[in-house]
């Protein structure tokens, strides 16, 4: 009989928990799941759940999202992306247009899709004209992208690839020497397309409790228990705690179109820097359907700075889990859901959406001293 969610809590209520321990979850929809379940509030008060960086919206550089703006007022093509990369905004002066939602009414054809499939309709429907697929997200995005690659496109549709490996972000923060977590709660959906061993090296490499987590509370609070257990039993191991749908080797189909399609390439994220080996580029045997290659003046070098925030943003420091969402600057006050200032606050995977969708309005940094509240300074 498997166990409720208030079985888990009872579990670990019982644990003999030190004063404190951190443990980030690395997917937005782990943190849409902990927050709107009321999770944090329920666990004992010595347990933190840092928002880690899986928000691909999040992470997309400034300048592909910028290069995408651009090919869509200046070329005579329709642009796709999904949803919430419509809103995402670039750094650029107040009288320039700094986001697809933007460029759309100024006459951009600009269209919000949910899958692959809708892009190879759109491109059918009209194939006199160009379509540009601007297609930007982690493992679980860039393989069905490969896979209707590997399927073949209508001639007239391309892709402007922005897809990002999860794991490499996390190796980054580990190999850092202050990740500022004692344990990994790891994506059940990247694991269910490119398997559990990925995240291996987190307890092989680091020593530290790692377990893969589904979208339930039960699954979550599984996950949680277990980790607690590695760190009071002194012992770190992967365990998977989404057998449902994560299995051994993850996705076969799935990772050969990847592997046919896509290279891994080192990567920029925005706010982040070049993670190495962490992103998706389109290979030379796709390169037709590469809208890079089509039009290759539109990656402009002078767009690539690190993938700045914008100011008083601190998105990437709440990515990487060295600040909670409402200990940022502008939370709550220039930066909300109706005006977001930075990526966190778009998406629906962005750890500053979630919590002001879970009813967390003021910043507590009001009124402090910055250098004194955080997750960072308080490791």
């Amino acid at each position: 009989m498997a166990r409720s969610a208030r079985d888990w809590l009872e579990s670990i209520r019982a644990l003999d928990l030190p004063e404190r321990v951190r443990i980030m979850n690395v997917c937005g929809g782990h943190e849409r799941s902990i927050t709107m379940a009321g999770l944090r509030a329920a666990l004992p008060a010595c347990l933190e759940l840092i928002p880690g960086p899986g928000c691909p919206v999040c992470i997309c550089p400034e300048e592909d999202v910028y290069e995408a703006i651009q090919l869509a007022l200046n070329e005579d093509v329709t642009l796709l992306a999904f949803g919430d990369m419509l809103r995402v905004p670039v750094n650029v002066a107040k009288k320039d247009i700094r986001s697809l939602e933007q460029a759309k009414a100024a006459g951009a054809d600009i269209r919000p899709i949910a899958s692959p499939l809708e892009a190879v309709a759109i491109a059918r429907q009209q194939p006199d004209r160009k379509v540009l697929f601007f297609a930007a997200g982690f493992e679980t995005t860039s393989a069905p992208v490969a896979a209707m690659l590997v399927q073949g496109v209508p001639a007239n549709l391309s892709v402007l690839l922005s897809g990002r490996l999860t794991w490499p972000a996390v190796a980054m923060l580990l190999e850092s020497g202050t990740p500022g977590f004692d344990a990994l709660i790891a994506p059940g959906h990247v694991s269910t397309v490119m398997g559990p061993e990925e995240w291996r090296f987190v307890p092989e490499q680091h020593k530290l409790p790692a377990a893969i987590a589904g979208f339930t509370p039960e699954s979550l609070l599984a996950a949680i228990y277990s980790t607690l257990r590695q760190l009071l039993e002194g012992r770190a191991f992967l365990d998977n705690c989404y057998p449902e749908l994560v299995r051994p080797g993850g996705n076969a189909t799935a990772r050969r179109q990847l592997q046919r399609a896509m290279d891994v390439v080192d990567a920029n994220w925005r706010g982040v820097g070049v993670i190495p080996a962490s992103g998706f580029a389109i290979n030379e045997r796709y390169q037709a359907q590469d809208a890079r290659h089509e039009f290759p003046s539109y990656a402009d070098d002078a767009r690539k700075r690190a993938g700045q925030m914008p100011p008083g943003c601190d998105c990437a420091q709440v990515v990487l889990g060295k600040l909670y969402p409402d200990e940022c600057r502008l939370y709550g006050s220039a930066c909300n859901p109706r005006h977001p200032i930075g990526p966190c606050m778009v998406s629906d995977e962005g750890a500053c959406r979630i919590w002001w969708a879970g009813g967390v309005r003021e910043n507590r940094r009001k009124g402090k001293d910055r250098g004194q509240a955080s997750i960072a300074s308080s490791a």
